[in-house]
């Protein structure tokens, strides 16, 4: 494939919106193609398309690359937002590392019963502000750069502060005792391909609604109940 990456998924966000800020964030243009039968979902697993026969999928420079991790780690290098040497990578890899575990509350979070999203809303504040935000703060306030990692913008901290917009999605003071992050929120929120991406009209996706939860499990035919942490 040539030309812009096309990404197979949901009208939504999921797993895929971490790649879609990636890209953003480079200045990447992308297509989308959304999933919204089952037959269309079938028709990639018998094209052989998904290897471990997952989304998300992701046409680029010629390969049809599936684990969002993958994905994300190429984009990182291709883009020139992974780094300058071994070490710096390795740091790159624990934030995101860090903000994926946070961010991982909060996926299926739009699956729970009413009552076990409350449940849930109280945990995800709790572990960010306890156990994520701190560590941030911290690297932050001791590095004393823009951002996380040398002084360059990278994947971490697009990772980062897409992780604290949802976090805040769920309580909109959640940075109050954080100064620092406050502060990166607004340096990060304010780089072109990121501002960009921070308006309406763009790829970037809402808050996920009864919706996509109805077409995600009508395509993965998931019909179990999911439950709070």
């Amino acid at each position: 494939m040539s030309g812009k990456p096309k990404l197979y998924y949901f009208d939504g966000r999921g797993k895929m919106e971490s790649i879609r800020w990636l890209l953003a964030a480079a200045g990447v243009e992308f297509e989308e193609e959304f999933l919204e039968t089952r037959e269309q979902y079938e028709k990639l697993l018998q094209g052989g398309s998904l290897l471990f026969q997952q989304v998300p999928m992701v046409e680029i420079d010629g390969m049809k690359m599936v684990q969002t991790r993958a994905i994300l780690s190429y984009i990182a290098a291709k883009y020139n937002l992974y780094g300058k040497d071994l070490k710096e990578r390795a740091l790159i890899d624990m934030y995101v590392g860090g903000t994926d575990d946070l961010m991982g509350f909060i996926l299926m979070f739009p699956f729970l019963s009413a009552e076990d999203k409350e449940k849930q809303r109280a945990f995800i504040v709790q572990k960010a502000t306890s156990r994520y935000f701190p560590v941030y703060e911290k690297v932050l306030k001791d590095h004393g750069q823009d951002f996380l990692v040398g002084n360059s913008f990278s994947w971490a901290d697009v990772h980062l502060l897409e992780a604290i917009l949802m976090v805040e999605e769920k309580k909109s003071d959640v940075l109050s005792g954080f100064p620092q992050l406050q502060a990166f929120k607004a340096r990060i929120s304010n780089i072109p391909t990121i501002k960009k991406f921070l308006e309406p009209g763009s790829q970037r996706k809402p808050v996920p609604d009864d919706k996509y939860v109805e077409t995600v499990r009508r395509v993965l035919r998931m019909y179990y109940d999911l439950k709070a942490n």
